[in-house]
């Protein structure tokens, strides 16, 4: 599906991130692989190349605008081009009520799950205007449509993804740039193994899920991979939760 195209992944170190890059390396593409944690970072780089493909690892922190243009212009230098980009770095920040939430927090969580996805999209959509086209996934969360009590940082930066993934999807439609928005529910990563460790908070996220289960990183990257590629040729502009049946009550 995505044969001899160029695909960069932030927040590759793990989780779901990895997960795409690996089915991304699957489906024939080569790989960029990003993160602010260099050796696990290097550790999927050298899981794709493992597995017979071609990828190579750029350190990234997504919140800085600077930052985001030197690794587009990295995989343009190693590749050529840019075909796919996926913009899943993202933190879950600090837990406490609006009114409680701590401003540094606040800040910390809207630069890197928001700013870092409009940081990422400003490079990205420049490179594929200079070569007719691409697409781009954005991770939002289901978060990202609903409320999250206790995560207000969180579910605003989310829901912004949201509206910005569908102002550029209008704004670059035209140009051969498809760009959609993936919600995942709760999703067995990093940023989830603390909740679990409580029984009884994982039993109530597991009861949030119709499914009556958390969901597998793997089952988000085959999302986001049908998404990347020219069989989801009309989807652009979109919100795809996939969450289990977390939206669905």
């Amino acid at each position: 599906m995505l044969k001899n195209k160029i695909a960069l992944v932030t927040g590759a170190s793990s989780g779901i991130g990895r997960a795409t890059a690996l089915a991304f390396a699957r489906e024939g593409a080569k790989v960029v692989v990003s993160d602010v944690q260099t050796e696990q970072g290097e550790e999927t780089a050298a899981m794709v190349r493992a597995q017979g493909g071609d990828a190579f690892f750029v350190k990234t922190n997504v919140g800085d605008a600077q930052a985001c243009m030197d690794l587009v212009a990295a995989t343009i230098k190693h590749y050529g081009r840019l075909d796919v980009a996926c913009n899943n770095a993202g933190i879950g920040g600090p837990v406490a009520p609006t009114a409680d939430y701590p401003v540094d927090g606040w800040a910390q969580v809207l630069n890197i799950n928001l700013s870092g996805v409009f940081f990422g999209m400003q490079a990205q959509i420049k490179a594929m205007l200079a070569t007719g086209g691409g697409s781009i996934i954005n991770l939002a969360s289901v978060l990202g449509s609903v409320g999250g009590p206790r995560s207000p940082a969180y579910s605003a930066a989310k829901h912004g993804v949201i509206g910005l993934t569908q102002t550029a999807a209008w704004e670059y439609g035209a140009h051969g740039i498809r760009i959609n928005a993936v919600g995942p529910g709760f999703i067995h990563t990093p940023m989830v193994h603390n909740l679990e460790a409580d029984p009884a908070v994982n039993a109530a996220l597991i009861a949030a899920h119709a499914l009556g289960r958390l969901g597998r990183p793997e089952e988000v990257a085959e999302l986001i991979t049908w998404l990347a590629c020219d069989r989801a040729s009309f989807a652009t502009g979109s919100f795809y939760p996939i969450d289990g049946g977390y939206l669905a009550r």
